[in-house]
């Protein structure tokens, strides 16, 4: 059955029908290729370092070049998609990735590659949003939470099967196929989008209000990439002692606060402040920036640890990290059903002290590392973890906004994603005292990692103690307009009557089913 824009209210696909099918495997598709982007190339770091002769700032660059670009467009990709059609930015997104995949792939030097890395985080910022925007907008309100999370699970398999697939590569044909590899799956991908994928749009925020159409935010696009990218400098560059590194941290700083000024005032922001009026999008929000800062940093530095220090080879670094991707495969979809269940909060809890543990673990693994005894308990711990905590944390997000606001509200929350991992890459080497060459020595590295994995614990403890403190759902049968903001994968559906007041002109219900409150 064709799907019909979500924002009309119609009903949605069934994860079942052909259609369905076809929306998943899309979606996973062109979302794989930007999270595999997010962890293939951490293996093949030092490869890249000794073929281009690059400093460990070199490599954070290869790293948050894509993260930086990614991070400060991404909401301005969301609201591209909310506006013209969110299948047509995904296929846009996915060509512009492959274009800019190729690019890396023969960039000469390092710079060179740091250019296109930036290149491919744009594209990334354009289908990354969209991908779970399209789920959103399609699916029938009954089969989200499931789709979500095969989406999540599947999605989650193709970042964790990144390092294992980029160290056979980088040890095969080499590490630039780490890049081309993304150009046949996007010669994939792309087709089949624009033969199955319904169309959908979502009302923009001035027309649910009753203004007029107003312009892009290109303003706020510039202010907040700007202030991620100087932070982003002044922490990378902070042990060479730079002149320009404190006027960078300042700069940035100041562009921060000029990016919530211009959001504040503007009829028609890139990111509207007004959605953080939902208590429960605002809470999940900052168990997000916890979460990916300590998965930044953990998956940035244990690639480097188990090559450099316990002496893997690439692939067998990649090998080594595959009890994740099976875990996720496996349960990522039960996952979310059971968020959908007993509600987000037990999950967005229990998953990050798991993680917290796995990272604690990883501190068994050194030169004389046993992988059965040291390196596999750590990351079958860290992948119950992943699993207990992905798929809900994306579904909370989602369930917690109106559907005609889902690329915005995906947007926003996978800025916070990449941009917290994309502090955690370039904080972690100045807060650990690792410097330009560490990753060239075994006992400098292993030092700086023993000092890395705690702190990474620590903010994951964080993320649970907010979870806790403030993710909560809606009493059975809440039909508020505030219960509705506060959101929740199990709140009750709005009666349309009652809907056309809160959503505008008629908005279709969240994820239905009542349950008790926690």
């Amino acid at each position: 059955m064709p799907a019909r824009d979500a924002t009309e209210g119609r009903p949605g696909v069934r994860i079942a029908s052909p259609t369905g099918k076809w929306i998943l495997l899309t979606t996973v598709l062109g979302s794989s290729m930007a999270l595999l982007d997010s962890t293939v190339v951490n293996v093949a770091l030092p490869a890249i370092g000794r073929d281009l002769d690059a400093s460990l700032a070199a490599l954070q660059w290869t790293v948050n070049g894509y993260m930086l670009s990614l991070a400060g467009l991404i909401l301005l990709g969301g609201s591209l998609g909310d506006r013209f059609g969110r299948r047509k930015v995904f296929v846009v997104g996915v060509v512009w990735f492959a274009a800019a995949s190729l690019l890396c792939g023969v960039a000469p030097d390092v710079g060179v590659l740091i250019a296109a890395r930036v290149l491919q985080g744009v594209g990334g910022a354009l289908l990354t949003p969209g991908s779970l925007a399209i789920i959103q907008a399609s699916f029938h309100p009954d089969d989200r939470a499931r789709a979500i999370g095969l989406w999540s699970g599947f999605g989650g398999v193709g970042a964790a099967v990144g390092p294992f697939l980029g160290g056979w590569l980088v040890d095969g044909p080499g590490w630039r196929w780490v890049f081309l590899l993304n150009v046949p799956v996007a010669l994939v991908c792309a087709p089949i989008a624009v033969r199955h994928v319904p169309e959908s749009t979502g009302a923009p925020r001035a027309a649910v209000e009753g203004r007029a159409r107003r312009g892009f935010d290109v303003l706020g696009a510039v202010l907040g990439a700007l202030a991620l990218a100087l932070v982003t400098y002044a922490l990378i560059e902070a042990p060479s002692g730079s002149v320009l590194v404190p006027v960078a941290a300042v700069a940035g700083v100041t562009a921060g606060v000029a990016f919530v000024y211009v959001e504040r005032r503007r009829p028609d922001p890139m990111m509207p402040l007004d959605i953080f009026a939902s208590r429960q999008f605002t809470a999940v929000n900052l168990v997000t920036l916890c979460v990916y800062a300590a998965f930044g940093g953990f998956f940035f530095l244990t690639a480097l640890q188990l090559q450099v220090v316990a002496g893997y080879s690439a692939l067998q670094a990649g090998a080594a990290l595959l009890p994740t991707t099976v875990l996720m495969l496996l349960f990522s979809a039960r996952s979310g059903e059971l968020s959908r269940r007993i509600g987000p909060r037990i999950p967005l809890t229990v998953g990050p002290l798991l993680c917290a543990a796995g990272m604690l673990l990883m501190l068994r693994v050194g030169e004389d590392a046993s992988y059965l005894a040291d390196v596999l308990p750590a990351l079958l711990v860290m992948g119950l973890g992943m699993v207990t905590l992905v798929a809900p944390l994306t579904a909370t997000v989602l369930a917690s906004v109106d559907t005609a606001r889902a690329g915005l509200a995906s947007g926003i929350n996978n800025a916070a994603a990449r941009a917290a991992g994309l502090v955690a890459v370039a904080a972690l080497p100045l807060l650990t005292g690792m410097g330009p060459e560490a990753y060239r020595s075994a006992d400098a590295f292993d030092a700086a990692f023993r000092r890395a994995m705690p702190l990474c614990a620590g903010v994951l403890v964080l993320g649970a103690v907010l979870a806790f403190t403030t993710v909560r759902r809606p009493p059975p049968g809440c039909l508020r307009p505030e219960c509705r903001r506060h959101g929740s994968l199990t709140a009750p559906p709005l009666e349309p009557e009652r809907s056309r007041g809160v959503l505008g002109a008629g908005g279709p219900p969240g994820p239905s089913g009542a349950g008790p409150a926690s």
